[in-house]
């Protein structure tokens, strides 16, 4: 188990904040990389691969500018591609990534081995997420470097198997950078992850009530109002089963409890937000709001930079907690003998 060289170095603790639908935009990826973490951000937050590109361009610039000011090196960021047929950006998009040298490309719904051979070429790292070991193992084949082992819980697009049993099942036949996500949303929770086989934790809830994700008042109220009984898990909204707050659902008039899958799935579009028709309805994501389960222990809105100091204190604490209850409880324990 390890993280790569080029991924660590500039932590402060093992934490990926995961690419989220409109709310990872330029201000929260950069100012996750500047506290410590690795920012990441879906291509499609751009509705042009033009747009795509200023993206990258001005991140590089921002982080490039804030370590020649302050010293200090800034964490890596990471972009989202979307590797499924109804996403005819994706090729362009991963063009930009290779000339621009992304430093990590996380995948989703598609592992592609030319894909991996591209990023590493220029010696990117290349993630991908899946929600069973099936998935997991065709996607060591085609070389990625690391899994995000997305569980139940999980905001987006998540899966439904508990983390004990999915990391369990992934660690028996690989050894690369395992991440988890699903419920995380407090320091202990990355040192829990650590402790149950994964290397990293991947974040996303928790981050939606920073000053710098990109979602509406509303939204970030109703997360500090909810509870994990308020998180409804459906393939409804988007096609595919994903978790959403059931109080944005009935706000869209939509059955909450009607769990009928969307006619058709269409990843191309879930971000078409510009059009006359698109503003006629409620969407997925813009008007229909996504969560996890994590939500009932997130209680304030701040800064990016305040809540990963937060977290970086409460990583280490955990740890240390663990270390001293266990030589009080279990005085037979060897802890320096463990290590070696």
């Amino acid at each position: 188990m390890s993280i790569p060289k080029q991924l660590a170095e500039n932590l402060r603790l093992p934490l990926v904040v995961s690419p989220m639908f409109i709310a990872s935009g330029l201000e929260l990826v950069v100012e996750t990389c500047k506290a410590g973490a690795v920012g990441t951000f879906p291509a499609l937050n751009q509705r042009t691969s033009e747009g795509f590109e200023d993206w990258l361009v001005e991140i590089k610039k921002r982080l490039s500018d804030w370590e020649a000011g302050t010293g200090k090196k800034a964490a890596p960021f990471g972009v989202n591609l979307i590797v499924h047929k109804s996403n005819p950006r994706w090729q362009q998009d991963l063009a930009l990534c290779v000339k621009h040298e992304v430093p990590l490309v996380i995948t989703s719904l598609g592992a592609v081995a030319e894909l991996v051979d591209a990023v590493h070429a220029y010696g990117g790292l290349v993630f991908h997420d899946v929600v069973n070991a099936r998935h997991a193992k065709k996607a060591a084949t085609a070389g990625v470097d690391g899994l995000i082992a997305v569980c139940n819980g999980a905001g987006g697009h998540a899966g439904t198997l508990s983390p004990f049993a999915l990391i369990s099942e992934i660690r028996q036949f690989f050894s690369k950078t395992l991440l988890l996500a699903g419920s995380l949303s407090q320091g202990r929770d990355i040192a829990a992850a650590e402790i149950m086989g994964a290397d990293m934790a991947y974040m996303g809830t928790r981050f939606l009530t920073t000053i710098e994700a990109n979602v509406a008042d509303d939204y970030q109220q109703m997360i500090l109002d909810s509870q994990a009984n308020d998180i409804v898990y459906t393939p409804k909204i988007s096609g595919v089963n994903a978790n959403f707050l059931r109080q944005s659902i009935e706000a869209a008039g939509i059955d909450a409890n009607d769990l009928t899958p969307k006619a058709e799935l269409d990843f191309g579009s879930e971000l078409d937000l510009d059009n006359a028709q698109s503003n006629q309805e409620k969407k997925a994501w813009r008007d229909i709001w996504s969560a996890g389960q994590g939500v009932g222990s997130i209680e304030k809105v701040e800064t990016t930079a305040a809540l990963v100091e937060a977290l970086v204190a409460e990583y280490h604490q955990a740890i240390r907690q663990l270390q001293t209850r266990t030589i009080e409880q279990f005085p037979q324990t060897d802890l320096k003998t463990l290590d070696a």
